[in-house]
Protein backbone atom coordinates (compact mmCIF):
# COMPACT_ATOMS: atom_id res chain seq x y z
CA UNK A 1 0.00 0.00 0.00
CA UNK A 2 1.61 3.50 -0.69
CA UNK A 3 2.14 5.90 1.76
CA UNK A 4 -0.69 8.01 0.48
CA UNK A 5 -3.41 5.04 -0.68
CA UNK A 6 -5.94 6.43 -3.72
CA UNK A 7 -9.77 4.92 -2.48
CA UNK A 8 -12.37 5.19 -5.32
CA UNK A 9 -15.76 5.62 -3.91
CA UNK A 10 -18.59 4.35 -6.50
CA UNK A 11 -22.47 4.89 -6.36
CA UNK A 12 -25.39 5.57 -8.54
CA UNK A 13 -25.77 9.40 -7.97
CA UNK A 14 -25.13 11.33 -5.00
CA UNK A 15 -26.32 9.24 -1.91
CA UNK A 16 -22.49 7.71 -1.12
CA UNK A 17 -21.62 10.93 -0.38
CA UNK A 18 -22.68 10.04 3.20
CA UNK A 19 -20.01 7.12 2.97
CA UNK A 20 -17.12 9.05 1.91
CA UNK A 21 -17.90 11.23 4.51
CA UNK A 22 -17.46 9.38 7.05
CA UNK A 23 -14.48 7.36 4.92
CA UNK A 24 -12.67 10.47 4.67
CA UNK A 25 -12.90 11.24 8.48
CA UNK A 26 -11.39 8.00 9.09
CA UNK A 27 -8.76 8.03 6.36
CA UNK A 28 -7.69 11.40 6.03
CA UNK A 29 -3.85 10.21 4.35
CA UNK A 30 -6.18 9.10 1.30
CA UNK A 31 -6.51 10.78 -2.24
CA UNK A 32 -10.20 10.38 -3.25
CA UNK A 33 -11.95 10.03 -6.27
CA UNK A 34 -15.85 10.18 -6.10
CA UNK A 35 -17.52 8.57 -9.44
CA UNK A 36 -21.32 9.33 -9.42
CA UNK A 37 -23.05 6.67 -12.42
CA UNK A 38 -25.84 9.56 -13.14
CA UNK A 39 -25.93 8.26 -16.29
CA UNK A 40 -27.46 5.66 -15.55
CA UNK A 41 -29.57 6.47 -12.26
CA UNK A 42 -31.39 5.67 -10.82
CA UNK A 43 -30.27 2.14 -10.45
CA UNK A 44 -33.81 0.66 -8.98
CA UNK A 45 -35.60 1.79 -12.66
CA UNK A 46 -33.12 -1.50 -14.30
CA UNK A 47 -33.33 -5.13 -13.99
CA UNK A 48 -30.62 -6.69 -11.76
CA UNK A 49 -28.83 -8.15 -14.95
CA UNK A 50 -28.70 -4.69 -16.65
CA UNK A 51 -26.90 -3.39 -13.42
CA UNK A 52 -24.62 -5.89 -13.44
CA UNK A 53 -24.23 -5.78 -17.29
CA UNK A 54 -23.12 -2.07 -16.61
CA UNK A 55 -21.14 -1.69 -13.56
CA UNK A 56 -18.69 -4.76 -13.80
CA UNK A 57 -17.02 -3.37 -17.49
CA UNK A 58 -16.89 0.31 -16.04
CA UNK A 59 -15.76 -0.14 -12.83
CA UNK A 60 -12.42 -2.04 -14.66
CA UNK A 61 -12.47 1.24 -16.73
CA UNK A 62 -12.21 3.27 -13.79
CA UNK A 63 -9.45 0.63 -12.17
CA UNK A 64 -7.57 1.23 -15.76
CA UNK A 65 -7.73 5.37 -15.13
CA UNK A 66 -7.72 5.66 -11.42
CA UNK A 67 -5.35 2.71 -10.17
CA UNK A 68 -6.58 3.24 -6.53
CA UNK A 69 -5.65 0.98 -3.43
CA UNK A 70 -9.28 -0.11 -2.52
CA UNK A 71 -12.70 0.75 -3.74
CA UNK A 72 -15.98 1.23 -2.09
CA UNK A 73 -19.47 0.46 -3.31
CA UNK A 74 -21.76 2.78 -1.22
CA UNK A 75 -24.37 1.76 -2.79
CA UNK A 76 -26.97 -0.97 -1.95
CA UNK A 77 -29.07 -1.93 -4.90
CA UNK A 78 -25.17 -2.39 -6.58
CA UNK A 79 -23.39 -3.96 -3.86
CA UNK A 80 -26.23 -7.02 -3.40
CA UNK A 81 -25.80 -7.56 -6.83
CA UNK A 82 -22.54 -6.97 -8.04
CA UNK A 83 -19.73 -7.35 -5.51
CA UNK A 84 -19.30 -11.02 -6.16
CA UNK A 85 -19.03 -9.78 -9.71
CA UNK A 86 -16.46 -7.45 -9.08
CA UNK A 87 -14.20 -9.70 -6.22
CA UNK A 88 -14.35 -12.06 -9.20
CA UNK A 89 -12.88 -10.10 -12.40
CA UNK A 90 -10.69 -7.96 -10.15
CA UNK A 91 -7.73 -8.00 -7.57
CA UNK A 92 -8.72 -4.93 -6.32
CA UNK A 93 -9.94 -5.00 -2.49
CA UNK A 94 -13.75 -3.77 -2.72
CA UNK A 95 -15.72 -2.77 0.57
CA UNK A 96 -19.78 -2.84 -0.34
CA UNK A 97 -22.92 -1.35 1.52
CA UNK A 98 -25.43 -3.90 2.29
CA UNK A 99 -28.20 -3.42 4.78
CA UNK A 100 -27.60 -3.27 8.74
CA UNK A 101 -30.02 -5.33 9.50
CA UNK A 102 -27.92 -7.57 12.00
CA UNK A 103 -26.82 -4.21 14.56
CA UNK A 104 -30.11 -3.08 14.10
CA UNK A 105 -32.00 -6.26 15.07
CA UNK A 106 -29.20 -6.68 17.66
CA UNK A 107 -30.26 -3.39 19.29
CA UNK A 108 -34.00 -3.18 18.71
CA UNK A 109 -35.64 -3.38 22.26
CA UNK A 110 -39.43 -3.92 21.09
CA UNK A 111 -37.96 -6.45 17.90
CA UNK A 112 -39.84 -4.70 15.82
CA UNK A 113 -37.14 -3.15 13.39
CA UNK A 114 -38.20 -2.02 9.59
CA UNK A 115 -35.83 -1.81 6.30
CA UNK A 116 -36.16 1.42 4.06
CA UNK A 117 -34.49 0.74 1.17
CA UNK A 118 -35.15 0.64 -2.61
CA UNK A 119 -37.63 -1.42 -4.26
CA UNK A 120 -34.68 -3.69 -5.60
CA UNK A 121 -33.11 -3.74 -2.54
CA UNK A 122 -35.60 -4.75 -0.42
CA UNK A 123 -37.07 -7.13 -2.81
CA UNK A 124 -33.43 -8.90 -3.09
CA UNK A 125 -32.86 -12.26 -1.81
CA UNK A 126 -29.57 -10.85 -0.19
CA UNK A 127 -31.64 -9.05 1.70
CA UNK A 128 -34.08 -11.67 2.80
CA UNK A 129 -30.81 -13.87 3.74
CA UNK A 130 -29.94 -11.36 6.34
CA UNK A 131 -32.94 -11.24 7.63
CA UNK A 132 -33.19 -15.03 7.98
CA UNK A 133 -29.53 -15.13 9.41
CA UNK A 134 -29.52 -12.00 11.54
CA UNK A 135 -33.00 -11.45 12.52
CA UNK A 136 -32.85 -12.69 16.36
CA UNK A 137 -36.60 -13.25 16.17
CA UNK A 138 -37.48 -9.85 15.57
CA UNK A 139 -39.82 -8.79 12.97
CA UNK A 140 -39.05 -6.99 10.13
CA UNK A 141 -40.97 -4.89 7.98
CA UNK A 142 -39.44 -4.49 4.37
CA UNK A 143 -40.35 -0.89 2.72
CA UNK A 144 -39.46 -0.19 -0.70
CA UNK A 145 -39.10 3.30 -1.51
CA UNK A 146 -39.82 4.37 -5.08
CA UNK A 147 -38.94 7.89 -4.61
CA UNK A 148 -37.02 8.86 -1.45
CA UNK A 149 -33.95 8.70 -3.37
CA UNK A 150 -34.52 10.96 -5.93
CA UNK A 151 -35.83 13.06 -3.28
CA UNK A 152 -32.74 13.54 -1.77
CA UNK A 153 -30.71 13.83 -4.72
CA UNK A 154 -32.90 16.71 -5.29
CA UNK A 155 -32.59 18.41 -1.83
CA UNK A 156 -29.00 18.50 -2.08
CA UNK A 157 -29.08 20.06 -5.38
CA UNK A 158 -31.01 22.40 -3.85
CA UNK A 159 -34.40 22.20 -4.67
CA UNK A 160 -37.24 22.06 -2.39
CA UNK A 161 -39.13 18.81 -1.35
CA UNK A 162 -41.59 18.84 0.18
CA UNK A 163 -42.44 17.08 3.74
CA UNK A 164 -45.55 15.42 2.61
CA UNK A 165 -43.74 14.21 -0.52
CA UNK A 166 -40.86 12.56 2.56
CA UNK A 167 -43.77 11.76 4.78
CA UNK A 168 -45.21 9.39 1.59
CA UNK A 169 -42.12 7.42 1.53
CA UNK A 170 -41.24 7.06 5.28
CA UNK A 171 -44.99 6.45 6.94
CA UNK A 172 -44.99 2.32 6.10
CA UNK A 173 -41.59 1.98 8.39
CA UNK A 174 -44.05 2.62 11.26
CA UNK A 175 -45.24 -0.57 12.51
CA UNK A 176 -47.53 -0.84 15.86
CA UNK A 177 -49.22 0.74 18.30
CA UNK A 178 -48.39 4.63 18.01
CA UNK A 179 -49.54 4.82 22.12
CA UNK A 180 -47.50 1.87 23.26
CA UNK A 181 -43.86 2.52 23.20
CA UNK A 182 -42.79 -1.13 23.71
CA UNK A 183 -45.12 -2.37 21.06
CA UNK A 184 -43.99 -0.56 17.47
CA UNK A 185 -40.85 0.07 15.73
CA UNK A 186 -38.42 1.32 17.38
CA UNK A 187 -35.09 0.64 14.64
CA UNK A 188 -35.18 2.04 10.89
CA UNK A 189 -32.80 0.80 8.65
CA UNK A 190 -31.59 3.44 6.20
CA UNK A 191 -30.64 0.86 3.36
CA UNK A 192 -29.94 3.26 0.80
CA UNK A 193 -27.14 5.66 0.82
CA UNK A 194 -28.88 8.45 -0.35
CA UNK A 195 -31.37 9.16 3.00
CA UNK A 196 -28.96 9.99 5.05
CA UNK A 197 -28.96 13.03 3.15
CA UNK A 198 -32.86 13.90 4.59
CA UNK A 199 -31.66 12.49 7.88
CA UNK A 200 -32.81 15.49 9.97
CA UNK A 201 -35.98 15.14 8.09
CA UNK A 202 -37.07 12.03 8.31
CA UNK A 203 -36.55 12.00 12.13
CA UNK A 204 -38.37 15.48 12.43
CA UNK A 205 -41.06 13.88 10.36
CA UNK A 206 -41.07 10.42 12.09
CA UNK A 207 -44.54 9.58 13.44
CA UNK A 208 -42.19 8.73 16.74
CA UNK A 209 -38.80 8.80 17.90
CA UNK A 210 -36.80 5.46 16.28
CA UNK A 211 -33.33 5.01 16.37
CA UNK A 212 -31.95 4.99 12.48
CA UNK A 213 -29.27 3.04 11.54
CA UNK A 214 -26.70 4.48 9.23
CA UNK A 215 -23.92 1.67 7.79
CA UNK A 216 -21.34 4.14 6.64
CA UNK A 217 -19.11 4.81 9.87
CA UNK A 218 -18.77 0.46 9.93
CA UNK A 219 -18.05 1.01 6.59
CA UNK A 220 -15.17 3.53 7.40
CA UNK A 221 -14.25 1.13 9.76
CA UNK A 222 -13.44 -1.53 7.73
CA UNK A 223 -11.31 0.66 4.50
CA UNK A 224 -9.37 1.77 7.57
CA UNK A 225 -8.58 -1.66 8.62
CA UNK A 226 -7.98 -3.36 5.17
CA UNK A 227 -5.73 -0.05 4.14
CA UNK A 228 -3.37 -0.75 7.81
CA UNK A 229 -2.08 1.82 9.97
CA UNK A 230 -1.56 6.09 8.38
CA UNK A 231 1.14 7.36 7.81
CA UNK A 232 2.83 9.04 10.70
CA UNK A 233 2.55 12.48 9.29
CA UNK A 234 -0.34 13.15 7.44
CA UNK A 235 -0.65 15.24 4.58
CA UNK A 236 -4.17 16.19 3.36
CA UNK A 237 -4.16 15.15 -0.35
CA UNK A 238 -6.55 15.88 -3.41
CA UNK A 239 -10.13 14.47 -4.16
CA UNK A 240 -12.34 14.41 -7.74
CA UNK A 241 -16.04 14.46 -8.62
CA UNK A 242 -16.78 12.86 -11.83
CA UNK A 243 -20.30 11.68 -13.29
CA UNK A 244 -20.46 9.67 -16.40
CA UNK A 245 -22.84 11.59 -17.63
CA UNK A 246 -19.64 14.09 -18.24
CA UNK A 247 -21.91 16.89 -17.17
CA UNK A 248 -19.95 19.14 -14.38
CA UNK A 249 -21.40 19.13 -11.11
CA UNK A 250 -21.62 22.82 -10.21
CA UNK A 251 -21.95 22.16 -6.20
CA UNK A 252 -19.38 23.87 -4.98
CA UNK A 253 -19.37 24.33 -1.69
CA UNK A 254 -22.46 21.74 -1.04
CA UNK A 255 -20.04 18.87 -1.56
CA UNK A 256 -16.62 20.52 0.37
CA UNK A 257 -18.03 18.97 3.50
CA UNK A 258 -18.52 15.34 1.85
CA UNK A 259 -14.51 15.43 1.49
CA UNK A 260 -13.67 16.72 4.78
CA UNK A 261 -12.90 20.17 3.39
CA UNK A 262 -10.93 19.66 0.43
CA UNK A 263 -12.56 20.77 -2.93
CA UNK A 264 -13.37 18.18 -5.55
CA UNK A 265 -11.73 18.75 -8.99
Amino acid sequence: MTDTPTILVFDSGLGGLTVLREVVAARPDAHYVYVADDAFFPYGHHSEDEIIARVVPLMGELIGTHDPDLAVIACNTASTLVLSHLRAAYSLPFVGTVPAIKPACAQSKTRRVSVLGTKGTVKREYTKALIRDFAQGCEVTLVGSPELASLAEAALGGHTISDGDILAELKPCFVGDPDDASARTDTVVLACTHYPLLLERLKKLAPWPVDWIDPAPAIARRVSDLLGPRAAEIVQTGAEMIFTSNRVHGLGPTLTPFFGGRVPA
